[in-house]
């Protein structure tokens, strides 16, 4: 089955100054976005994640290198109608309620009259904007914004989804609202392509992500593969230690261990160093409250390809 998305040595400069002089943005990305995932797109501010999403959409054209989105060359016309896009920081029609503004975007999509009466409160119902159909938009707080965002990017039923930061400046509620609604994206078979810098959410709802630092895609994989199943630690969390059995754990530790009144967390390198100081605790009667296994995080691999790129 052909990807839904592939790009092959894409690459964009942009020029600045009164010279004209060429700044690299986005340098041979080589990227695939597989149907039915979703695919998180992960780097820091400024590393070229909107650039790429303008690219697939059609909105600028590369300086180099070539792709393809739902079987058709970038920018073609007759995929914009499978497409659902959700901007960093959407602005909208103000002055419009949030039911008139669907509309209003469901006929520029060409969605017919009879079938916008029947998507448009269903998806204000999905995205938890159902009491707020009625209201002015310039009433909405950023949440019900972003919200709003993504009924319209669902309008018409696309194929593929492309979500510019949809998590940026929510709250924990938001977010994880927003995190169950590309998941059910995913369970109803769309594929989700987005950028983000909130690394937490792509661990908890991506099948494969893609790094770019500097214009560059320095990792790219399943979560699997990138996060492997080694452990990095054992955090493990005991209380009523004497101070002769703390001593001896101590030693096996990694770092000096956490006190925190009669509480006592110390990170262990493995499973051989943790048999010996539980069998240490048991014996000296102290109480174990928890024992934690702590494997690699997409945090410490973004940290490291960063730093990687910049040595």
């Amino acid at each position: 089955m052909e990807p839904v998305i592939q790009v092959e040595g894409l690459c964009k400069d942009y020029r600045v100054g009164f010279w004209g002089r060429r700044v690299p943005v986005l340098r041979d990305l080589r990227l695939e976005v597989r149907t039915g995932e979703t695919f998180g797109y992960l780097g820091p501010n400024g590393a070229g994640k909107s650039t790429t999403i303008k690219l697939l959409l059609g909105l600028i054209q590369p300086t180099a290198g070539a792709g393809r989105v739902l079987g058709r060359p970038l920018g073609d016309a007759s995929t914009r109608g499978r497409i659902g896009f959700l901007p960093e920081n959407p602005s909208f029609y103000e002055y419009l309620t949030g039911q008139e503004f669907l509309v209003y975007c469901g006929r520029l999509l060409g969605v017919p009259r009879g079938a916008l009466r029947e998507q448009v409160p269903v998806l204000l119902t999905e995205v938890g904007l159902d009491r707020a159909a009625r209201q002015q938009i310039r009433k909405y707080s950023k949440g019900m914004i972003q919200r709003l965002g993504l009924a319209q990017a669902l309008l018409g039923d696309p194929h593929l989804l492309i979500l510019d930061e949809p998590m940026s400046g929510l709250d924990p509620v938001g977010r994880k609202e927003v995190r169950d609604l590309i998941l059910r994206q995913r369970a109803a078979g769309r594929t989700v392509f987005f950028s983000t810098h909130i690394l937490p959410d792509v661990e908890m709802i991506c099948d494969r992500v893609g790094i770019l630092v500097g214009g560059r895609l320095v990792r790219s994989g399943s979560m699997r593969t990138l996060l492997g199943e080694e452990l990095e630690s054992i955090e493990v969390t005991a209380t009523s230690i004497p101070a002769e059995t703390l001593a001896s754990v101590e030693r096996l530790a990694l770092s000096p261990p956490l006190v925190q009144d009669d509480r006592v967390m110390v990170r262990l390198p493995g499973e051989t160093e943790l048999e010996i100081a539980l069998f240490m605790l048991v014996g000296a009667k102290s109480r174990v409250l928890s024992v934690v296994p702590q494997r690699r995080s997409l945090e410490s691999i973004f940290l490291e390809a960063s730093r990687e790129t910049q040595a």
